[in-house]
């Protein structure tokens, strides 16, 4: 007697976002990870292969989309995966275009009553008073591109001088720009999995080696750049109140599946920074290992991601 035939799944991988080569590493150690007696697996990067993907999507029967940045977290690929009648794991259009736009999801957070920093949008080519917004939220200040990842594009300022320098870092990768109060503080992210019952991850807290000012592209992914505590050493009140605040995040925005929020802990308050909905997936990545601590290895993870997916 013979068991079901395995899964058909298709693992969407690279992309042309900022964030390919974080991407193709993903993919790669996601593809190595999918039980080979569970799942036929089939690879697409999507910068060479979206033609193979629309052509095969017939015998495709769930999607793992491992792209992170512009072109797949930020609702295009899903409303691809959407058209081609395609199952996926994470959140959808909506959701997703909304998590990646840091300004249109802080005034969601804002009005579910989630403390957020102060700061001020900036257009390209549209006039400002440096005056004001300095006198407002005071230095430091943070700059960062209002829909990129992986911390590209961000600059901490601590005075007028290099304002402007921030400003146009910013306005290389995005028209809109976030200019916010700096809040120091111990880093701290929260994972959430499911559907309609949501389970809130153990916390883990993140601490940049001294020699970054923060959290940036080199001291996320160099190895040893930075140390990942899980659970994460703060008090019993501080993680229930910021597990609630991952869950509301989650809600809020209108994601499903899985996502990942950020937090900085400042004495006994918390605020969110931004929510992830397709957070790295490499069994050293954030989620997975907050996963672990729950009892969930990476295989399993990933099995409880296409069980979400293919959930009516």
């Amino acid at each position: 007697m013979t068991g079901p035939e395995p899964l058909r799944v298709a693992v969407l991988y690279g992309g042309m976002s900022s964030e390919r080569d974080v991407s193709l590493a993903s993919g790669k150690q996601v593809m190595l990870s999918l039980d080979p007696e569970r799942y036929r697996v089939a690879g697409y990067d999507l910068k060479t292969d979206l033609p193979r993907l629309v052509s095969e999507a017939p015998a495709i029967d769930v999607a793992l989309i491992i792209l992170h940045g512009r072109y797949g977290e930020d609702g295009t690929v899903q409303g691809l995966l959407e058209l081609l009648g395609i199952p996926y794991q994470g959140s959808g259009v909506l959701g997703s275009a909304l998590a990646m736009n840091k300004k249109l999801s802080k005034l969601m957070y804002r009005q579910a009553g989630l403390p957020v920093a102060r700061d001020w949008t900036v257009a390209r080519g549209r006039s400002f008073s440096t005056g004001d917004l300095i006198e407002d939220l005071g230095f430091p200040l943070v700059i960062k591109p209002n829909q990129e990842g992986s911390s590209f594009g961000i600059t901490i300022v601590r005075d007028e001088a290099r304002l402007r320098e921030g400003l146009e870092k910013a306005f290389q990768l995005d028209a809109e720009v976030l200019v916010e109060e700096y809040l120091a503080g111990r880093e701290i992210t929260c994972g959430v999995l499911g559907n309609a019952q949501l389970q809130a991850l153990p916390l883990v807290e993140i601490i940049p080696d001294g020699r970054y000012e923060f959290f940036d592209y080199e001291a996320k992914y160099k190895k040893g750049a930075s140390r990942e505590i899980c659970p994460a050493p703060v008090s019993p009140e501080i993680t229930r109140q910021a597990q609630e605040y991952g869950i509301q995040a989650h809600q809020v925005l209108g994601l499903r599946g899985y996502s990942r929020t950020d937090m900085i802990v400042r004495g006994r308050e918390i605020f969110l920074l931004e929510t992830n909905t397709i957070p790295g997936m490499t069994p050293t990545s954030l989620l997975p290992q907050a996963a672990q601590a729950a009892g969930l290895t990476f295989g399993a993870l990933l099995d409880r991601l296409i069980a979400l997916a293919l959930e009516k």
